[in-house]
């Protein structure tokens, strides 16, 4: 594409060469002059003047600092996003169902859908037009797609899931699995059925390998815009608000509320029965055991430090309490 196309379709304000022609993206170190780069994060500033990026996406009022092509953007790293998606559209395959496939007579499927090899899709399911589902992957009973989502391989939708539209799942994904219900009988856990749907929003994507539990009762909730990393697991009955995202490897207990444009760090755990605001930051790691009902950046966890001064660390954690006893009796003897 020339860079003129490029700065017309990411609302960019070019400085250089029109008619050059962009065949690629790279990083500031490594691109090449047939690639298009971009500055984001200051750290990276230090590349500008060496790149051979043909190039570069920065800030607006930046351009003129650098001897090569730029576009200004008000966010850079949006802008990027959009021109990559350009310059890399996604390949899908032509409408056509695999002569493996199979589905169920009383299944309802579009014209207009591509069916990969090994794919089962069961009774009362419902594709709708513009759907991809990728081979190996097990759409049951009472499923609902919603247009142009695609569902990519080895994904498993359990009985009675609503999938909304434009929807990524990502390989490995188990939605609608029985949640964590059981009760115990003298000593004996027992299973409490789980009886409830998850409803998945329109623009969600759904990271390679993440599981969400169908509701016990009512239903499991992931609002639209809602992006998961991989290796997520998320209760039942959870709820997550419009526009959250949440990095890899977080773990949600049941019957928690996540509200809406909140970004949570990868590794983060949450109890069960909780309710987070709208607008809250937890950043990687972070433990929660109490609801948090403002917006804001929420942190816990020890940070990272060389093992020797941990060790003293961890004595003076044990000694906490006798300190404390401490300070309060000298208190006592001073105010006496």
């Amino acid at each position: 594409m020339t860079l003129a196309q490029i700065a017309e379709a990411i609302d960019g304000h070019l400085i250089g060469d029109s008619d050059y022609l962009i065949e690629g993206v790279g990083t500031l170190a490594t691109a090449t002059q047939q690639q298009i780069s971009f500055l984001a994060n200051s750290k990276y500033k230090k590349f500008l003047k060496d790149t051979h990026a043909g190039a570069v996406i920065v800030a607006s009022g930046m351009g003129e600092e650098l001897n090569t092509n730029v576009i200004e953007a008000k966010d850079p790293y949006v802008a990027y996003a959009k021109a990559a998606t350009l310059l890399y559209p996604e390949s899908l395959a032509q409408s056509t169902i695999h002569a493996s496939a199979w589905i169920d007579p009383a299944a309802t499927v579009a014209d207009n859908v591509s069916i990969g090899p090994h794919v089962s899709i069961g009774k009362g399911a419902v594709i709708k037009s513009g759907v991809h589902i990728g081979a190996g992957s097990v759409i049951e009973q009472d499923v609902y797609i919603g247009e142009d989502s695609r569902i990519k391989s080895n994904v498993t939708l359990c009985r009675q899931i609503q999938i909304g539209q434009r929807v990524i799942i990502h390989p490995g994904v188990v939605i609608g699995a029985d949640g964590f219900g059981i009760a115990n009988d003298n000593g004996v856990w027992i299973k409490v059925p789980q009886v409830g749907r998850v409803v998945i929003g329109d623009d969600v994507e759904i990271g390679a390998n993440t599981t969400i539990d169908r509701g016990a009762i009512d239903d499991t909730v992931i609002h639209h815009g809602v992006k998961l990393d991989n290796q997520i697991q998320i209760g039942h009955n959870v709820i997550i608000g419009e526009h959250t995202v949440i990095a890899g490897c977080v773990g949600i207990a049941g019957s928690t509320q996540i509200g809406k444009h909140c970004a949570i760090g990868g590794g983060t755990g949450i109890g069960g029965h909780l309710e987070i605001a709208d607008g809250v930051q937890l950043t990687g790691m972070t433990m929660v055991t109490k609801s948090i009902t403002e917006a804001g950046v929420f942190s816990s966890g020890i940070p990272v430090e060389p093992t020797k001064q941990w060790h003293k660390n961890v004595v003076r954690y044990r000694q906490m309490d006798k300190l404390f006893e401490r300070v309060k009796l000298l208190e006592k003897q001073f105010k006496d």
